[in-house]
């Protein structure tokens, strides 16, 4: 599994510059906004964390369609399936998940802090927005995974991955968002959502491999 993690991160950095695009797409969403609504940076940094997360939240979605393409092309997803246990396809699929979260994701989530000073958020507010992004996009993978296993088979099914996934990652945006907000606004409480998103990320990390790794057997079959 630690081979398989090495060779999938490889692979995303290498292959399809998924990290720079995702990155060059969060920097347009979060350049973008201030010319819709206006000069004032009182209100950039109200709206500060909604719009790190919204444009983290798009960028993640990006390159799910290739989270077992290149798989299914080689061959090697065929080997997957065909390996061993339901069990062992689903930690399989966990660990690519890992793999693509680290080599797409995690970027994104490193370069949030840079993109909050765009948005003249305070320091506490960039930091709350930062860890809700790190523990929270993790699970933007997980769900991706399940709705890239029904589309792999698909020729053209990136557009039906961002359809299949946008609903089910609503709850952990707006408890990311609530979380970021309670940092830096009395009273909103900050640890209350972010227990629950951590807790949905917990959830999704096992829902999320069993239902593709499913879902992947459905469409060898």
């Amino acid at each position: 599994m630690l081979a398989l993690y090495i060779r999938d991160v490889r692979l995303g950095i290498r292959s399809g510059g998924g990290a720079l695009v995702g990155i060059l797409f969060f920097l347009a969403v979060v350049a973008v906004i201030p010319f819709g609504v206006g000069p004032d940076l009182n209100l950039l940094a109200r709206i500060g964390p909604a719009i790190l997360w919204i444009g983290a939240l798009l960028a993640s979605l990006l390159g799910l369609d290739r989270l077992f393409q290149a798989d299914r092309d080689d061959g090697s997803l065929d080997l997957l399936i065909m390996a061993g246990e339901r069990r062992m396809l689903a930690l399989a699929v966990f660990v690519k998940c890992l793999a693509h979260w680290t080599s797409s994701v995690l970027p994104l989530v490193i370069a949030a802090p840079m993109l909050g000073l765009f948005m003249n958020m305070e320091p506490m507010g960039i930091g709350a927005a930062t860890l809700t992004l790190l523990f929270g996009t993790p699970a933007i993978a997980f769900i991706g995974a399940a709705g890239a296993a029904v589309a792999v088979s698909l020729p053209r099914g990136g557009l039906l991955v961002s359809v299949l996934v946008l609903p089910l990652v609503i709850p952990v945006l707006i408890f990311g968002v609530s979380a970021s907000y309670g940092a830096v606004t009395e009273p909103d409480p900050f640890l209350p959502p972010f227990l629950l998103m951590v807790a949905m990320t917990l959830f999704f990390a096992v829902l999320g491999p069993v239902a593709a790794a499913a879902a992947l057997r459905w469409s060898a079959d």
